[in-house]
């Protein structure tokens, strides 16, 4: 797949859902992105594969990233009470509960207590880097946690969307998400 409009056109079509190994087929068919490329605040949502961590982000009121620049990034920005977007340390979620058991997570009374206890989890300290990494064959833009097995990898659908893959051990697959610039 090659162009900015078939991307989107491919995207608009599967934007509900698409199976896991057709996704990562389009994903490895964009082409890769520099880390200056990525400067600035991006909107984020998921992109359904079946991963068990779809929708789980946006159901905890995930916003996007942040990148300030090569050193410094807010991985993870989550809306405040009054919508405004707010970095979170993601260094004390609980990832492998998070992806071992995403399905309690979606329960009301979970989200409820992230609600409580995001405004103890805000920070103004970057919490991941970026690189460029080899990911699929590829050298492209990644995002790298500072306390957390995890790597997003990032794709260029345009210049202002990109398609993202979260890398976690233990995760069978990537979970992929969009982000739209803001």
């Amino acid at each position: 797949m090659t162009g900015v409009v078939p991307a989107r056109e491919w995207l608009a079509e599967h934007g509900d859902g698409v199976d896991a190994a057709e996704a990562l087929a389009f994903f490895d068919s964009l082409p890769a992105v520099s880390v200056g490329e990525l400067i600035g605040r991006w909107r984020g949502s998921g992109l359904p594969t079946g991963s068990p961590l779809d929708g789980l982000l946006e159901a905890y009121g995930w916003y996007g990233k942040e990148f300030l620049d090569e050193e410094s990034v807010h991985p993870l920005l989550f809306r405040d009470r009054s919508g405004a977007p707010r970095p979170v340390d993601p260094g004390w979620l609980p990832m492998p509960l998070l992806r071992d058991y995403a399905g309690f997570a979606h329960f009301w009374v979970f989200r409820a207590a992230f609600a409580g206890l995001r405004p103890l989890l805000w920070t103004t300290q970057p919490k991941a880097r970026l690189r460029t990494i080899e990911h699929r064959g590829v050298l492209t833009a990644a995002m790298v946690y500072d306390a957390l097995p995890v790597i997003d990898v990032f794709r260029r659908v345009s210049p202002d969307v990109l398609l993202g893959a979260m890398d976690m051990r233990g995760l069978p697959n990537p979970f992929l998400f969009l982000l739209r610039r803001d």
